[in-house]
């Protein structure tokens, strides 16, 4: 065979395995839009719908006239109601107010007396003259003196209020307290114008009933020197009269043997 001939054969041979491939591939969707579907019934006429349009309009405008008498009747109560809830934010923002307010001034939660003593150590101050030692202590002294008389007139007047006749129940008399007496031994005179006295004392034990005997010295004065060692004395209660010494001698009751 030729050239000629074997190109011509392959030339063939090429479409018929193109056709083999496309029917093995299925059909090929075209990439074109697609064709619009002619519509098959007839327009209708212009004047056939204007005619139409024309006899459904009073049809619909007919109903519509009648609720409106209704509607106008209901119309005044939502306008009362409408009323009524604006209101209500107006209460809403009163509680709020007063939160803002709070939040704003953190000394409302303080006591009283914290709150003045801000307010006073707020205030703006005011100078005073200048002043010499002197004058500052005459000032001083001058104060004092006033704090004084108006404290002197308050106790008067308190005390003229609770004598004055069924205000209250009447003071108690006034009763002097006796002087304490003791009884007991010289045990030593050797100081001037003090003797050492001897107090034995003798009680029952409260729990086990038996008799308990005890003892103090007590240092008295003897301005005398009329008590010697070994007498038995009554001595009574006084003012201080030294460091150690709180009694006096009242007589003696037996001088020693």
């Amino acid at each position: 065979m030729t050239e000629e001939e074997k190109t011509e054969q392959t030339e063939q041979e090429e479409p018929q395995a193109d056709s083999q491939e496309e029917s093995a591939a299925g059909p090929v969707a075209d990439d074109g839009p697609p064709a619009e579907p002619e519509d098959s019934s007839p327009t209708p006429p212009a004047e056939d719908s204007a005619e139409e349009s024309d006899e459904a309009a009073p049809a619909e405008e007919a109903p519509e006239e009648e609720p409106a008498a209704e509607a106008d009747e209901p119309a005044e109560e939502p306008a009362a109601e409408e009323a009524a809830p604006e209101e209500e934010p107006a209460a809403e923002e009163a509680p709020a107010a007063e939160a803002d307010e709070a939040e704003e001034d953190p000394e409302a939660d303080l006591p009283w007396k914290e709150r003045q003593r801000l307010a006073r150590s707020r205030r703006p101050h005011e100078p005073r003259p200048q002043q010499s030692s002197e004058e500052r202590a005459e000032t001083r002294r001058e104060e004092r003196r006033s704090r004084a008389t108006a404290r002197r007139r308050y106790r008067q007047a308190k005390r003229a209020k609770r004598t004055e006749p069924g205000s209250g129940t009447q003071p108690a008399e006034r009763r002097r307290n006796p002087a304490k007496v003791r009884q007991g031994v010289v045990v030593s005179d050797k100081a001037e114008k003090t003797i050492t006295v001897r107090i034995d004392i003798a009680r029952r034990h409260p729990t086990y009933e038996k008799i308990v005997r005890q003892s103090r010295t007590l240092h008295a004065h003897d301005e005398q020197n009329e008590a010697g060692e070994g007498d038995v004395v009554r001595i009574i209660e006084t003012r201080p009269l030294s460091r150690s010494k709180r009694w006096r001698l009242l007589e003696v009751i037996e001088k020693a043997r």
